[in-house]
């Protein structure tokens, strides 16, 4: 007999699967969606920003609780990388030139677009996954992943006598990790591979991006997106400059420390410095801002108001998924209707739990984990 824990995440796999076959028989506008009005011209966009109702960081009106399988669910688009994980266990974390014995090996699926594809989709989205994979066994291996859990898959593409993209990784007993990509059939997922896909940016109530993937496809995913009224959420990792006229088309950026350096020349130690950093990002036209700060938690601006997100206290094992757990996590949230602080508290119990395990895809946790605590 499978032991409980195993039995749990693939019943889960089978209702995620089910629920997306009914909805598939029922295509549907979203609410949000029939609101949009025409498309936005890209010349003008912006240009109006502060007569736009921005939104607020108080809570919502209270409701009787529904289950999160119950709710009408925003269509979530996460375009990004595919890589597998190859993760050596240590000590401690190698210095320049030195080598570090008695590694524990792992292998696991991993990539920042496909680790926030399957956060989001454990955690009850409608998620649908566009990556490049190469023509390998480790690209069939991390379609089925797909498959089980929940992700529609008919979008991803495949790049003939490519490798699948490869990650080599170090994790010390203290749960830090530096990290290796060898992109492989990731960097193949072009612009004109985007410009297939508008249907299904149109489709979508929420586009999430990250940097592991040509930069010319994310400019020209965020420009598609803003042109049919599609909010993007981009997660700005690995670090990379971005330009003004990109960012004033994003909805929600969630830096860390290093990467809100990188965007705003800002050094960021504290919640002030970082407080700094994101009015510098509102300046660029950015609509709102979530920085994260690992223990410190995670520091939410809008245009009108200022928090902080404690960070849940847990002892980490492992914290390379933890970003993509949060950002997987926040759309969720929000795709359900919660505001940017209720998702941000979502996003942060959800990632608390990931770093209690050791691997990337193997340490994301489902719904009903998150539902019990």
């Amino acid at each position: 007999m499978f032991p409980k824990s195993n039995y749990i995440c693939a019943n889960e796999g089978r209702k995620r699967r089910e629920k997306i076959r009914i909805r598939k028989r029922t295509p549907r506008i979203s609410a949000r969606k029939q609101r949009i009005g025409p498309p936005r011209n890209p010349e003008t966009f912006g240009a109006n920003r502060e007569k736009r109702p921005s939104p607020t960081l108080e809570k919502l009106p209270h409701t009787e609780y529904q289950p999160y399988y119950l709710l009408t669910m925003s269509k979530i688009l996460i375009i990004g990388s595919s890589n597998i994980d190859l993760i050596a266990c240590v000590k401690h974390l190698p210095a320049p030139g030195e080598t570090v014995g008695e590694a524990r090996f792992m292998q696991s699926n991993g990539g920042k677009g496909a680790n926030q594809a399957v956060a989001a989709a454990r955690l009850g989205g409608d998620v649908t996954f566009v990556s490049c994979l190469g023509d390998d066994a480790n690209a069939a291996s991390l379609r089925q992943q797909f498959s089980n859990d929940g992700i529609d898959t008919r979008a991803l593409l495949t790049a003939s006598h490519t490798p699948t993209g490869t990650a080599l990784i170090y994790v010390a007993e203290d749960g830090e990790n530096c990290i290796a990509v060898a992109p492989g059939a990731n960097r193949l997922l072009g612009p004109e591979a985007i410009d297939a896909l508008t249907d299904r940016i149109a489709e979508a109530d929420y586009l999430l991006l990250q940097l592991e993937i040509p930069m010319e496809s994310v400019a020209r995913a965020i420009e598609k997106a803003a042109e049919v009224g599609t909010r993007v959420i981009l997660n700005p990792a690995p670090a990379h400059p971005i330009a003004d006229e990109l960012l004033r088309k994003i909805y929600l950026i969630t830096p860390n420390r290093s990467e809100s350096e990188i965007l705003t020349g800002c050094q960021v130690r504290t919640p002030q410095e970082a407080s700094e950093a994101a009015a510098r990002l509102l300046e660029k036209g950015v609509e709102n801002v979530i920085i994260t700060l690992g223990c410190h938690g995670a520091l939410i601006r809008t245009p009108h108001a200022e928090t902080i997100v404690p960070a849940c206290k847990v002892t980490a094992v492992d914290t390379t998924a933890a970003g993509d757990v949060f950002n997987g996590a926040l759309v969720v949230a929000l795709a359900e209707g919660m505001t940017l602080v209720e998702g941000a508290r979502f996003a942060a119990r959800c990632s608390a739990v990931s770093v209690t395990r050791p691997g990337a895809q193997t340490s994301i946790p489902w719904r009903s984990e998150i539902d019990a605590r």
